[in-house]
């Protein structure tokens, strides 16, 4: 890889990450990048196989638009305004159905080189098609999923999985939790942490200045004033206090069945959400198709789409592009106000001196 860091006159690199070659992850690609105007103004680097984008490209009757290059030899400098870093030394039985070994290997080698071009400069933000866990295990990934392998690649000790919907953004303070067990794992630093990190990311990549979080209860009626659980009163509302002495614009916490309703008319700029559930219904409901999956915590920038492999779909050709190609547009969208902001603070630091 050839580190080549973006300067001010150079347009946006996106890098996306093909995810599980068998799922439907090569057809949203074609389909999503096909369009001139999510195209305009910016360069994209595929990392995957172009072998399988050709068959997502003839199953979708698209005539292929991209160029290719060899994996080993990316950067920023590139002639086209859409690359395949072809991983052609992986082989995937193009027969094959479902979650496979060879298909965790080669996803797997996408999102760790994506991760490298975006912490030496190479590409400003990743969009990561869905891959299957369960290739990964079987390629004995030493990470579950995307999350993880980011946080530890990107050595960040601090991560939080928001979702952007609409006018909605939501982040998780428990993620993959049985209900019955939040209980055990409910603490103080876990709810104060995502309303720390979607401050940060609200300030960062939205270009909101100061912005205004509200937190959901987790019980009905926040508690009741203890009457239906207590977590509002030992745990919610000191992670809220907290976060307003380190200077944070937060409130609440506001029962769950109202406060959605009320960030989605604009009350508020970002919802911390107790548990998976409570945060995904909401979002689902109000842009299921159009739903993106951002890590937040990170050094760089990643969005996904809010959704799987469907492996029960893939090749036919009918795969609905619409989350990925948000996902894609909210990357564009961040990359450039991170940019915005970091030339902002260079400008104010010289004019210091």
């Amino acid at each position: 890889m050839t580190d080549n860091r973006n300067n001010s006159n150079e347009p946006m690199v996106i890098g996306i990450t093909m995810g599980e070659p068998l799922g439907i992850g090569p057809e949203i690609i074609v389909k999503a990048l096909y369009d001139p105007f999510l195209r305009r103004g910016v360069k994209f680097i595929i990392f995957g196989m172009e072998e399988f984008l050709e068959y997502a490209a003839d199953a979708t009757e698209i005539a292929p638009y991209w160029g290719r290059c060899q994996h080993e030899k990316i950067s920023r400098d590139f002639p086209h305004n859409i690359i395949v870093a072809d991983y052609d030394d992986y082989s995937v039985p193009t027969w094959a159905k479902g979650p496979s070994k060879a298909g965790g290997e080669a996803s797997l080698r996408f999102c760790v080189d994506a991760i490298e071009a975006a912490r030496a400069g190479i590409i400003d933000a990743i969009v990561t098609a869905p891959i299957s866990k369960v290739s990964w295990k079987e390629a004995e990934a030493e990470w579950p999923g995307h999350t993880e392998m980011l946080a530890a690649m990107c050595k960040s000790p601090r991560k939080a999985m928001m979702f952007a919907a609409g006018p909605l953004k939501i982040a998780l303070a428990t993620i993959h939790e049985a209900l019955f067990d939040l209980r055990n794992k409910f603490t103080i630093g876990c709810v104060y942490e995502p309303i720390d990190l979607l401050n940060d990311a609200l300030q960062e990549f939205f270009g909101i200045k100061k912005p205004h979080i509200a937190v959901a209860a987790l019980n009905p009626h926040a508690g009741e004033e203890g009457q239906f659980g207590d977590e509002e009163q030992r745990i919610i509302s000191p992670a809220i206090l907290i976060a307003q002495e380190m200077g944070i614009k937060c409130s609440g916490p506001y029962p769950a069945d109202t406060l959605f309703v009320r960030a989605a008319a604009g009350e508020f700029d970002g919802v911390v959400a107790m548990y998976h559930d409570q945060g995904m219904i909401p979002v689902k409901l109000l842009a299921f198709k159009d739903a993106v999956n951002v890590t937040i915590g990170l050094p760089i920038i990643r969005t996904s789409p809010a959704h799987g492999t469907a492996f029960d779909i893939a090749g036919k050709g009918i795969a609905d592009e619409s989350s990925f190609k948000a996902a894609v547009k909210l990357a564009i969208e961040m990359a450039k106000t991170k940019k915005q902001n970091a030339e902002y603070k260079t400008q104010n630091t010289e004019a210091g001196k």
